[in-house]
């Protein structure tokens, strides 16, 4: 999972990171793999504190814009304090390149992940991944995010939330 999100990050690291004179160029590999890391990361943490429903819906779409999503914006803050400290990058210049770099992927992100076609992203593989749980079916949870019922009859998300992480 991780590569592919590296992967992603290249495509869109060019006008961020690579060609920005900010980031140091002996820094760009490991300004990417850094930015994916904290993606991953960030996401693992949501769901490792409860939040896989919010995560789930803003990978089905249901969660509006990904510019305004929350946990996006902590990535942001998150991945522009870390530019800062690691990369000598200014505050200011840390904040632009990822306020811009980070919605622009994670729109391609949550795009591949809805697209039948891309095995690499499945949605169901990461939430696996992000949780740590290897048997985790999010058919229940999706449906509940979209309003649909329960295909198993779980009940509420907090027992389904409770067999994910037991």
């Amino acid at each position: 999972m991780i590569d592919q999100l590296i992967k992603l990050v290249e495509q869109h690291a060019g006008e961020a990171i690579v060609q920005n004179k900010a980031v140091p160029d002996q820094f760009n590999s490991s300004a990417i793999q850094e930015v994916a890391q904290q993606i991953f990361g960030g996401l693992q943490n949501q769901v490792g504190q409860g939040n896989l429903q919010d995560v789930t819906a803003m990978f089905n779409g249901a969660s509006g814009s990904v510019a305004g999503n929350p946990m996006v914006a902590q990535m942001i803050t998150n991945i522009a304090g870390s530019f800062a400290s690691k990369f000598g990058v200014s505050p200011q210049a840390a904040q632009s390149i990822a306020g811009s770099l980070i919605p622009q992927v994670m729109n391609q992100f949550i795009n591949k992940t809805n697209d039948p076609n891309d095995s690499d992203f499945d949605l169901q593989n990461m939430m696996r991944s992000f949780s740590g749980n290897s048997g985790l079916d999010i058919g229940d949870l999706l449906g509940k995010v979209t309003g649909g019922s329960s295909s198993q009859g779980s009940g509420d998300l907090g027992g389904m939330l409770g067999k994910i992480f037991n």
